[in-house]
């Protein structure tokens, strides 16, 4: 956690971030070391639970909510619910997706719902940065199985073989009625198309198989180019030299004494030839916790954590992905994700009435505490030493100017968007005490309001002066 801090606070510095009423102390300079990691993960049942969360470790073992431990990306489509989120990179690191299962127990689908009626979609989101994501997308890739009754735990790796992504997920096709998931598989390039579903992986007589997550070898560990961990009535293990050739069967952890686990996520320890396998502890309702091995394809390497070793923080993490980051992604991922206390503005001509948003248009009224008057000041979208207002209760979802009125608008992370929802935090125009926001695009207007609605205008009055006059407050 201190490193954590020692480089957000850098970040913040970097990029300018300031208030007026008060200041952030901060090192010069963040310490030198590797850059940390990012988990992609839902947390629970019900609505909020199963969305997108992500967390950050510094040394892969003790992990750290993001987004103060909120919902990152809601799923707005399907189900509106999503599980099993995997965090996908392309080759050249100018792309990013996130693909889900479509499926949200306990607010609308039981688990019995679920196996035999479910969804034959996937839910995806793109990004170019880590930060700004698409709205999601639903991809059918079960549609075309005969008798198909879902399609869940979605996972996609690049084959340099093909050039492309296989893309595979769970489907039960049941056996004379009785469920039976196996592993199919299509090639995609951008996840929005696939080609014709294919059986990947199936097990014998009824046996069923859900989870499977691969992991690429370093030249000189074990005798395979990849691993792959899936959970069957255990969490086995093959290997293989090619992402669809044959798959040698490895064993199982059976000896570790682990039972009631599922989701494997594979991580590399960045500094060290050590890998961790997390665990979904489904069964007992715990959640991940990692085993460690010097060599994956090797079952009687595995060694179970030490107690106090790792940390998972404070909420569940459950069935996700984790992703090795760049330093150029990690700066970017602690700026925009890691909290920022929530702030309001208070109107400093009309003191007991404070900013907010009401069906996406922005005013301000009177004594509101709720969320929709609560904004993260995060540094702004355009230009060093700047702000931009984000909603709390909508997150992803900024003020921007447009023709001079305010509203609040989903960030579609275009260059003009930045702008015109990025300002200047100065000094207030009516008490120096107090902040007033100049347009970054316009520099010679400001928020204000008028009538109570919130305007960018040019301030030449002393009423005008006034009405650009607000307090960042809590």
């Amino acid at each position: 956690m201190p490193r954590l801090l020692t480089r957000l606070a850098a970040i913040l510095v970097a990029v300018g971030l300031f208030f007026t009423s008060q200041s952030l102390a901060a090192p010069q300079q963040a310490a030198a070391a590797d850059p940390g990691y990012l988990m992609t993960h839902f947390i629970g049942e019900g609505s909020n639970g199963q969305q997108i969360y992500f967390s950050y470790s510094t040394d892969g073992l003790n992990w750290t909510e993001l987004n103060g431990g909120g919902i990152a990306l809601r799923s707005t489509v399907g189900t509106k619910g999503v599980r099993d989120p995997a965090l996908v990179r392309s080759p050249d690191g100018s792309k990013y997706w996130i693909i889900a299962t479509d499926l949200c127990i306990s607010c609308g689908q039981n688990w019995e719902a679920a196996v035999y009626n479910g969804s034959h979609n996937l839910v995806v989101w793109e990004s170019t940065d880590l930060i700004n994501w698409s709205e999601p997308w639903l991809l059918n890739v079960a549609g075309a199985i005969p008798d198909a009754r879902n399609a869940w735990a979605p996972e996609a790796y690049f084959d340099p073989a093909t050039n492309n992504y296989v893309l595979y997920w769970a489907t039960n096709k049941p056996v004379n009625g009785v469920k039976k998931h196996r592993i199919y598989y299509a090639h995609t390039s951008d996840f929005r198309s696939i080609t014709t579903p294919q059986i990947y992986i199936e097990r014998p007589g009824t046996e069923e198989i859900i989870d499977s997550q691969i992991v690429e070898m370093p030249a000189g560990v074990g005798n395979y180019r990849y691993v792959r961990a899936s959970r069957d009535s255990q969490i086995t293990l093959e290997g293989s030299n090619s992402i669809l050739g044959t798959w040698t069967p490895l064993g199982n952890l059976s000896g570790t004494g682990l039972t009631g686990v599922e989701g494997p996520m594979w991580m590399k320890f960045r500094d060290r030839n050590e890998w961790a396998l997390y665990l979904d502890q489904y069964a007992s309702g715990r959640g991940y916790m990692p085993v460690t091995t010097t060599n994956p394809s090797a079952v009687g390497t595995y060694q179970l954590p030490a107690s106090g070793s790792y940390n998972m923080g404070v909420t569940k993490k459950r069935h996700g992905s984790i992703l090795n980051l760049t330093a150029a992604e990690e700066s970017r991922v602690l700026a925009r994700w890691t909290d920022i206390p929530a702030k309001r503005l208070q109107s400093f001509n009309f003191q007991d009435r404070y900013v907010r948003h009401a069906g996406f248009d922005v005013r301000i009224d009177q004594n509101i505490t709720g969320p929709d008057a609560q904004f993260r000041l995060r540094p702004g979208l355009a230009g060093t030493g700047t702000v931009s207002f984000e909603s709390v209760n909508y997150r992803g979802y900024f003020l921007r100017h447009a023709n001079n009125d305010f509203q609040l608008v989903r960030n579609d992370g275009t260059a003009q968007f930045a702008a015109d929802a990025t300002f200047r935090q100065v000094p207030g125009l009516a008490d120096s005490t107090w902040s007033s926001f100049q347009s970054y695009n316009h520099p010679d207007r400001y928020i204000r309001h008028y009538a109570y609605y919130l305007k960018l205008d040019p301030i030449t009055t002393a009423t005008g002066r006034a009405d650009a006059t607000f307090r960042v407050t809590n």
